[in-house]
């Protein structure tokens, strides 16, 4: 079983041949380091399961990159508003790491409609979950402190402080670098 048919399973519940159908519209697919998944200003027509590697989601905003997300092993990849709404894509999505995914075009997306007949159902209840993702997320930048936000994704999120540059750990959470360090610093004393 792929990765991608582990986390179908466990997060929709679906059955041998409704996942047959599922993975078919897949394509297993590689993004190198440095390369762009999808870049501000085009059209991101694709969805993504990370199956290795670590990808950043990125926008440029008075002259200054600010992180919103690390994508990893076990998550998915887009732009959700260009995808969903076929506009151009508001972020940068690029490769921190090599990466391997499991990618469906949006044509392939719109038949799991027809193909499984209750993806409608099975959608909302994963945009429902990405939803609550968000709203935790939000909640935790309004509610704690720089040091508790480092804290909680240090807590679920170790390995990142090894991998990623911490200037855009630091961006995710909400702070400068310097903050960062300090905080990091005073962690490691």
């Amino acid at each position: 079983m792929t990765e991608l048919e582990k986390y179908i399973t466990s997060y929709f519940g679906v059955s041998n041949q409704n996942m047959d159908k599922i993975t078919s519209l897949f394509n297993e697919t590689e993004l190198k380091k440095g390369e762009y998944f999808t870049k501000n200003g085009q059209y991101c027509e694709k969805l993504s399961f990370v199956r290795s590697g670590i990808i950043r989601v990125f926008a440029n905003y008075n002259d200054k990159e600010i992180t919103q997300w690390i994508s990893t092993e076990g998550s998915f990849i887009t732009d959700l508003y260009s995808f969903s709404f076929k506009q151009r894509a508001r972020f940068n999505i690029q490769a921190l790491t090599d990466c391997k995914l499991y990618t469906i075009n949006s044509e392939n997306y719109a038949l799991l409609n027809a193909v499984v007949p209750n993806w409608a159902e099975m959608e909302k209840q994963f945009i429902t979950g990405c939803f609550v993702h968000l709203e935790e997320r939000v909640f935790s930048h309004l509610s704690l402190s720089a040091e508790e936000r480092y804290d909680k994704l240090f807590e679920n999120n170790k390995a990142l402080f090894n991998q990623v540059p911490l200037q855009y750990l630091a961006s995710m959470l909400g702070m400068s670098p310097e903050t960062f360090s300090r905080i990091r610093q005073k962690k490691i004393s």
